[in-house]
């Protein structure tokens, strides 16, 4: 299956017209050294490596911060298949389109030295012509971003015409309209997050004031919402239902705790989690009778036509 991802070529995209004359993508992150025989199938145990090296020239941030980027390292090195198409913005409000073409390779001494080969379009995508939500996700935080879910109007705006429709092929999506709506929620949660009740407890984690805490990477998927208490003692996973079956929502934000204690929690950090849903959830709520760390909000939505 084709993914799609959106990849930044350095600060404010300062490398884009470098790697798009020279037909490449890559990153960086200061490892300083070829991962050709070090880049695991399992993204986990390339972290557990590569964080305590990173950490050794970065003493002042924090495991968090580790994590995201040996993730974001190896994801751009192995995770991406050949075939996947990746969007880079060149900094003047447009992206480059194209389709990895390679696998891994290092380039010391050179600009983004952990590299892929790219096939690039003829086509810019102007971000101007896409919508909302596609700009949102763009837009995110991080070096990269999967945008796969954005994969038919991606696919218009380069030229292949694809009707767009909503449908899941996803077992565990029981409500696709929520699946759409709580989608749009995710976004609107962390635009307007300081105005909410988690808002006045808790951050969405920030580093060197960058928001990173947006669909944070993890060995079991992307935490919707990684977050930390203003007090700095507890971190917090958010998962919006987005109409999945509710023991698969259990289930998943569990796991994704298990991760964050395990990878990213300080010594003396508590982690805790939200559930976030359109309705009252019966089941959700006996599964959470019996935990102490995992809560459940209901959101409501209203809106008013003004003449």
């Amino acid at each position: 299956m084709k993914n799609y991802f959106r990849v930044i070529l350095g600060a404010k995209s300062k490398f884009a017209k470098e790697c798009y004359d020279n037909g490449f993508i890559g990153a960086d992150y200061g490892i300083n050294q070829d991962l050709t025989n070090e880049l695991t199938d399992n993204w986990r145990d390339f972290n557990e490596k590569f964080r305590d090296i990173w950490l050794q020239s970065h003493p002042d941030k924090t495991k968090v911060a580790a994590g995201l980027a040996c993730g974001m390292l190896w994801t751009i090195s192995k995770g991406y298949q050949i075939g996947d198409i990746v969007l880079c913005p060149d900094g003047n409000g447009n992206y480059y389109v194209g389709e990895v073409t390679s696998s891994y390779s290092y380039h010391p001494s050179q600009n983004l030295q952990h590299r892929r080969q790219v096939k690039w379009y003829s086509i810019l995508i102007e971000r101007a012509a896409m919508s909302q939500s596609l700009k949102n996700s763009t837009g995110s935080t991080g070096t990269s971003a999967n945008i796969t879910q954005y994969a038919d109007e991606i696919e218009s705006l380069i030229g292949n015409i694809n009707k767009p429709v909503i449908i899941s092929t996803d077992s565990t999506i029981e409500d696709t309209t929520s699946f759409v709506l709580e989608k749009h929620l995710e976004d609107f949660l962390v635009q307007n997050w300081k105005s909410t009740e988690l808002g006045k407890k808790y951050d969405i984690y920030e580093e060197d004031g960058e928001l990173i805490g947006q669909q944070f990477p993890s060995d079991t998927g992307p935490l919707d919402i990684l977050a930390i208490s203003k007090d700095k003692k507890e971190l917090l996973v958010v998962e919006l239902k987005k109409g999945r079956v509710s023991d698969n929502v259990v289930g998943q934000i569990q796991r994704y705790m298990g991760f964050v204690k395990e990878e990213l929690a300080e010594p003396g950090q508590k982690v805790k989690g939200v559930i976030i849903g359109l309705e009252d959830d019966i089941r959700i709520k006996r599964a959470l009778s019996v935990t102490q760390n995992i809560e459940f909000y209901k959101y409501k939505i209203s809106f008013k036509l003004i003449k």
